[in-house]
C-alpha cells in the first residue's frame, strides 16, 4: 500500500503541493535572476561586508553568476528547467542580494525588463528584499503587478532577537522588520518570511519564540527556514574557521524542525525546510548528502514521528 509520503503527502503545507494545486497540476519552476543589486549593509549605507553569514555567490546559481543580463539569465534558466525538469510554467525570482534597494522607477524598468520575456508561460513574480528596504511607493509598484502575476515578496526576518541581529552585523532591528511587515496588511502581495536557525548563542526556547512571531502576523503566508551553514566569502567563515562552534547535525536540526512544526500556524505553506550551498563554498556543517537525500531524511522523519502542522498552534 505505501505510506502517505509515498502518495506525496506531507505532514506540513509544503511548497510543491502548493504549486501543483494552485497552478492546476502544471510544473511550476522559479528561475533566479541576479539584477545587479548591492545591500546597504554592504556598500557603506548601513555597513560594509554584509550580514557576518552571507556571501551572496553561496545562494546565487552558477548560470546567473555567468550571465550578464536579465534576458540571458532568464531564456537559459527556462529552457535548463524544461530541459531537467520538464517545466511548464515559472516564476521569475529576483533572489541576490536586496531587490527592491533602488530608487522605484528604476525598480519598474528592471522588473518590466524581466517580466517582458516570454510573458505567457510566467505565472508568477518573487522579490527578495531586506524589511528597511521597503516603503509604500515601493509595495504599490510590486502590487501594481498583481492583476497579471502571483507577485511574492520574500522578507528575511532571521532572528528576531535584536541582540541577535546586532552580533550578525544585520543593519536593522527586528522593529524595521515588524514595521514592514505592517505595511503589507490587506495587500495583494504573498510575503515570504526567511528565518535562520541556530546561531550558537540562541537556545532551543529562543527558536520557538520565532514561529510564534511569526503567527502573529495573517498577512505571512509563505515561510523559509534554514538552518545556520557557514561558507566560503564570509566574515562567519573566517571566524569559524578560527575558532570553530557548534552547529546542528542533521538530526539535530530534523529534531528541531519536528518541535517548530506543530507550532506553526497550519494555513502557512513551508517553501524550504533547510539551506544548501554549493559544494565548493560550504565549509560546515557538512551533511554529506546531496539536497534530495536530506529533503527525504527530515521528510521520513517527519512522516515517523507523526508531527502535523499546526496541531499544537495556539491562535
Amino acid at each position: 500500500m505505501g505510506t502517505a509520503l509515498d502518495w506525496g503527502i506531507k505532514g506540513y503545507n509544503n511548497y510543491g503541493t502548493y504549486l501543483r494545486e494552485h497552478y492546476n497540476g502544471q510544473r511550476v519552476f522559479k528561475v533566479i535572476v541576479d539584477g545587479g543589486f548591492t545591500c546597504p549593509n554592504r556598500d557603506g549605507s548601513k555597513g560594509y561586508g554584509g550580514c557576518t553569514y552571507c556571501n551572496v555567490d553561496s545562494f546565487t546559481p552558477e548560470l546567473s553568476r555567468k550571465l550578464p543580463t536579465i534576458k540571458e539569465q532568464l531564456v537559459e534558466g527556462m529552457q535548463r528547467a524544461r530541459n531537467s525538469y520538464k517545466a511548464e510554467k515559472f516564476i521569475v525570482y529576483f533572489q541576490p542580494n536586496t531587490n527592491t534597494y533602488a530608487p522605484t522607477h528604476y525598480l519598474k524598468m528592471m522588473y518590466d525588463d524581466a517580466l517582458s520575456i516570454n510573458s505567457e508561460d510566467v505565472v508568477g513574480f518573487a522579490v527578495g528584499t531586506r524589511p528597511d528596504c521597503i516603503d509604500a511607493e515601493k509595495v504599490a509598484l510590486l502590487e501594481s503587478y498583481a492583476d497579471r502575476y502571483d507577485v511574492d515578496l520574500e522578507m528575511g526576518m532571521e532572528s528576531i532577537y535584536d541582540e541577535t541581529l546586532e552580533q550578525i552585523n544585520r543593519g536593522c532591528s527586528h522593529g524595521e522588520f515588524v514595521e514592514a511587515v505592517k505595511l503589507l496588511e490587506n495587500t495583494r502581495l504573498n510575503l515570504c518570511v526567511h528565518t535562520i536557525f541556530g546561531f550558537p548563542w540562541e537556545t532551543r526556547e529562543m527558536m520557538h519564540g520565532y514561529i510564534h512571531e511569526i503567527n502573529r502576523f495573517p498577512q505571512i503566508k509563505f515561510v523559509k527556514f534554514h538552518h545556520l551553514h557557514i561558507v566560503e566569502g564570509s566574515i562567519m567563515g573566517v571566524k569559524y574557521k578560527r575558532e570553530p562552534f557548534k552547529l546542528f547535525s542533521l538530526e539535530e536540526y530534523t529534531d528541531l524542525l519536528c518541535e517548530l512544526i506543530p507550532l506553526l500556524r497550519p494555513d502557512i505553506v513551508i517553501q524550504r525546510l533547510f539551506g544548501i550551498s554549493d559544494w565548493d563554498l560550504l565549509i560546515a556543517p557538512n551533511w554529506g548528502l546531496k539536497k534530495s537525500a536530506i529533503q527525504s531524511y527530515i521528510d521520513k522523519e517527519i512522516e515517523r514521528r507523526g508531527v502535523v502542522q499546526g496541531s499544537a498552534y495556539q491562535a
